[in-house]
């Protein structure tokens, strides 16, 4: 598949976005609009199933990009009807980088009551014990997701109506979950207890829209209502939108790399703008980090507002000293080794005029293992830098998510490893470093700071402190953080 990022090896990626519309002529249409901008979010493959009224449920899943496929007048005509449901996936449970196409979402089932899909974004923590409990009272599973277990739960609830058994299973579900999901006349929006992942409320026409992110609104022409709260469900039938609270109320704990690197800069998260934010973390980490240079470029795209924040608060020049080759994608020659040593050249080229003789700042949004900003290092030097530091627009990143985000195993997390300084000395630069966890969560608008007694945000990934005790993992040997970390 085409990366998502130029180093797609050496990055945290978010699994997926989900989208769903009601109330609106070619309801697929707009699906695959909002799935469009949701990319980002997943790349691996997308699905989209719709409901119309004289045809029932129709369900589309493919490989690959949502442009090279949901835009196929073909494909669309056979998803017709007012209300659809969509969802775009990397793969973080179940067959990782194996993805086969029973895997791809939204799920389908039907029920004593009448037919229903689900898309998730998140993970499950317990999937694996819930997986073992279903099967053996029954149920068969077609695909590797753990998502599938909420159709599985729904299936044996005893309740009337599918809302009311989508309440049934996600209260014996552990983790992270933002779900769109649909009956024939029914678009249901749900967010777990803490609201780890993201979801919001657009209005669009006459109907409503469900997304993962704001800019999949903006695409589509739709109004930004509001955020679905956490531990929040919406029902929206044509008589308009019904909030419930299946829950017991816990305080938020919004994923903060959201805000680092996973939604979009154009995205509305909190009430606040996510570029703003990002900028607000470059000024945060130049205050921090003060350093003597004469250039701030960013490694595209995901360093940009943080650059540009970092080069305001210092008044050191911002310059694109990385240039990124936007019409990559697949190899367009045989991988062969020659081509693939070339490696972040065929992605990224220096502005040699730009940085010669230079002292650089690189800014990036996150170290993860290393190996992208060595080669980056290492073209920079190469284009007669005279000096290369590194700014990173987030924390450590020494513990992995277990909440909907595909990260490397804590062994080959560089900083669960190496203090920064070592850190410094393995990428070979100048000097290394990294906002605050402090800074951080002032730059998202906690003035205070973090406070360690009830974080506002989840920030598992860098503190190790997980808020949903990670169940399957540790029944596979992973360790938590002790007392003395």
């Amino acid at each position: 598949m085409p990366p998502a990022h130029p180093f797609d090896d050496d990055k945290l990626r978010e699994e997926c976005g989900v989208f769903g519309v009601i109330g609106v002529e070619q309801a697929a249409n707009f699906t695959a609009l909002g799935l469009h901008a949701l990319q980002h979010r997943g790349q691996e493959a997308g699905g989209i199933v719709s409901h119309d009224p004289e045809q029932g449920f129709n369900s589309a899943r493919r490989f690959g990009y949502v442009r090279d496929n949901f835009t196929k007048a073909s494909l669309m005509d056979t998803l017709p009807g007012p209300l659809s449901i969509g969802h775009v996936r990397y793969s973080t449970a179940g067959s990782k980088g194996n993805t086969q196409i029973r895997d791809v979402q939204p799920f389908f089932g039907e029920f004593s009551m009448g037919g229903a899909a689900i898309a998730h974004n998140g993970n499950i923590t317990n999937a694996g014990a819930l997986r073992r409990e279903l099967i053996e009272r029954g149920s068969i599973f077609q695909s590797s997701s753990d998502s599938e277990c909420i159709i599985h739960l729904m299936a044996r609830s005893l309740q009337r109506d599918v809302p009311a058994r989508l309440e049934d299973a996600l209260r014996r579900v552990e983790g992270a979950f933002s779900i769109v999901a649909m009956t024939r006349t029914k678009l249901i929006g749900v967010r777990d207890p803490l609201g780890v992942r993201p979801l919001v409320l657009g209005k669009v026409g006459d109907g409503w829209a469900l997304s993962s992110e704001t800019c999949a609104l903006d695409i589509i022409g739709a109004e930004f209502v509001r955020e679905i709260e956490p531990g929040e469900m919406v029902v929206i039938t044509k008589d308009g939108v019904d909030s419930r609270r299946p829950f017991r109320s816990k305080k938020g704990r919004f994923c903060i790399f959201e805000h680092v690197y996973f939604s979009r800069p154009d995205s509305i998260l909190g009430g606040r703008s996510v570029y703003e934010t990002r900028e607000a973390i470059g000024r945060e980490l130049a205050k921090e980090s003060p350093v003597d240079a004469d250039l701030v470029c960013p490694v595209p795209d995901s360093g940009t507002p943080a650059a540009i924040g970092f080069s305001l608060e210092s008044g050191i020049p911002y310059a694109m000293g990385i240039i990124r080759n936007q019409y990559m994608g697949r190899t367009f020659i045989e991988p062969t080794e020659q081509i693939r040593n070339m490696g972040v050249r065929l992605k990224l080229n220096v502005n040699r005029a730009l940085i010669k003789g230079k002292r650089v700042i690189l800014v990036d949004d996150s170290v993860v293992r290393g190996t992208t900003s060595r080669k980056i290092k290492e073209m920079i030097l190469d284009a007669g830098a005279k000096e290369v530091h590194f700014r990173i627009a987030s924390p450590p990143t020494a513990w992995p998510c277990f909440y909907g985000v595909d990260t490397p195993e804590r062994s080959k997390l560089l900083a669960a490893n190496m203090s920064a300084d070592e850190m410094a000395d393995y990428l070979g630069v100048d000097s290394l470093k990294f906002i605050s966890l402090d800074g951080l969560y002032r730059a998202v608008g906690e003035a205070k700071g973090r406070d360690p007694k009830s974080p506002a945000y989840c920030d598992a990934c860098f503190s190790g402190e997980y808020p949903v005790e990670p169940a399957d993992m540790i029944e596979q040997g992973f360790e938590m953080k002790t007392a003395a970390e």
